[in-house]
């Protein structure tokens, strides 16, 4: 015998030269779908979160990573003096605000 089983399968291999590009077609458009579906719209949701929290002013409502609610009383460059309660009031760093209320928003059904 003068052909090897093993070099006659690399033979047949290397005439379909469109084999190794079919083969990886379905991760790219994996990584496209992931891209489109989670990535993008995550890089999103953080760069209107990082502009609120580099525009936040005195006034505004705002819940800090700990899940604290409290109205911002003084800013600083970076930190923030919130009012939890009525004349009890906590330093919170910028960067762990998690949501940012305008202060014209709505008021509490209870009050």
């Amino acid at each position: 015998m003068l052909v090897t089983p093993a070099y006659a399968q690399t033979a047949g291999a290397a005439a379909d030269p469109t084999g190794g590009i079919l083969g990886l077609a379905p991760l790219i458009l994996i990584f496209v779908a992931f891209y489109f579906l989670m990535i993008r719209p995550q890089q999103k949701r953080m760069k209107t979160l990082q502009d609120a929290v580099a525009a936040v002013k005195k006034g505004d409502s705002v819940v800090t990573a700990g899940g604290i609610v409290g109205k911002v009383v003084k800013v600083d460059e970076k930190y923030v003096e919130l009012e939890i309660a009525q004349g009890v009031k906590v330093r919170a760093v910028k960067s762990t605000l998690a949501e940012v209320m305008a202060s014209g928003g709505a008021k509490p059904a209870n009050d």
